[in-house]
């Protein structure tokens, strides 16, 4: 693709590589043109460069596009060469099994925070085990509480107002849907050190989380731990709380040494 691209064409194709990032299996042309409300001679010409490119395949001729590896090889290679992997995989590999848990690490990113790594815990039973890669819902998930607990209120409410709060319909029954409502978790947070959600992201869920402070000034990152409810009480969660905390702490300590940490 050309490098003097339009951002409407840039922003095309990003919305394209979104979209079948959550389709393994692949999506007809038709499905996706009509997904992102795109001309189909516009969305079969960009999926042409991105096929030339190596970033997607058709499955068959004719049939539906789907992502190669080409994308993933290149996020995984970008974190491996910032010593992101070899950092963390070991504190959660450990927090993992302490835990018996999904644990999983999601970096700040300016106004977002992206999971870009996990360990699963649980050998048995309902593994928990959600997309990686996915922007966290600030407004009712482990993860977004420990940041926004860091923050002031006028940036925790900057932050979620720019995300939204999304459907309720999308989240666990008890999920905050107003401001009042999150600042008063956050409080809850704060005394605690850590986040504790129960059926706030999906019913029957539950989740906690703690931040990766660098230097004590701002957390870079966040990790977390989460499972069914029936295993990952809140008396077991508060249990794991040292546990989790003390990860949280090694990761701040060793983000030093990686700069994709430092220009957090």
């Amino acid at each position: 693709m050309s490098n003097s691209a339009p951002a409407g064409t840039v922003d095309r194709v990003v919305r394209i590589l979104e979209t079948l990032a959550e389709q393994p299996e692949g999506m007809p042309l038709a499905e996706l043109s009509t997904e992102l409300s795109l001309p189909r001679s516009a969305c079969h010409r960009l999926l042409a460069d991105l096929v030339r490119c190596g970033y997607v395949r058709q499955v068959r001729e004719q049939g539906e596009y789907a992502l190669t590896t080409k994308l993933p090889a290149l996020g995984l290679s970008f974190l491996g060469g910032a010593g992101v992997i070899d950092i963390a995989q070991p504190i959660l590999d450990r927090l993992a099994e302490t835990s018996g848990e999904l644990v999983r690490l999601a970096l700040v990113d300016g106004d977002r925070l992206t999971f870009i790594g996990k360990a699963q815990g649980a050998r048995g039973g309902l593994r928990y085990d959600p997309d990686m890669g996915i922007d966290v819902r600030l407004s009712c998930s482990a993860g977004g509480h420990a940041w926004l607990m860091t923050l002031s209120e006028e940036r925790a409410t900057e932050l979620v107002a720019k995300q939204g709060f999304g459907s309720p319909k999308e989240f666990g029954p008890k999920a905050p849907t107003t401001f009042r409502a999150l600042m008063k978790v956050l409080e809850e947070d704060r005394k605690r050190g850590f986040s504790m959600i129960v059926e706030m992201y999906a019913p029957g869920m539950t989740a906690m989380a703690a931040p990766v402070m660098r230097r004590r000034q701002s957390a870079v990152a966040v990790i977390t731990i989460a499972g069914p409810m029936q295993r990952l009480s809140p008396q077991r969660m508060l249990e794991l709380g040292p546990a989790l905390l003390q990860a949280a702490a090694e990761l701040g300590m060793a983000s030093a040494t990686s700069p994709l940490f430092a220009r957090r």
